[in-house]
């Protein structure tokens, strides 16, 4: 199938799934990485309390919020000025 004909088919909101070959997708800048990080005993139950509060796994809120801190963390960044030279 070309281009034009599954832009279109998506376009109309028809099923395209038959048309796509997922079997070598890959999702880039996700793969994933196993760390391990020691946390002191109140932070874990902090974050289990909350956990359980939003109804997600210990794991899955310190992806978020590790996450969000980051993504934070560089919208704040201000571009470096540039050196001049000056001779």
């Amino acid at each position: 199938m070309k281009a034009k004909s599954l832009d279109k088919k998506f376009d109309e909101g028809k099923d395209i799934s038959k048309e796509l070959d997922i079997s070598k997708a890959r999702r880039p800048l996700q793969a994933q990485k196993r760390v391990n990080v020691d946390f002191p005993k109140w932070m874990i139950d902090s974050l289990d309390k909350e956990a359980s509060r939003l109804g997600v796994t210990r794991q899955s809120i310190i992806k978020v919020w590790l996450s969000e801190r980051l993504q934070q963390g560089t919208s704040n960044k201000k571009p470096q000025p540039s050196a001049k030279n000056t001779g």
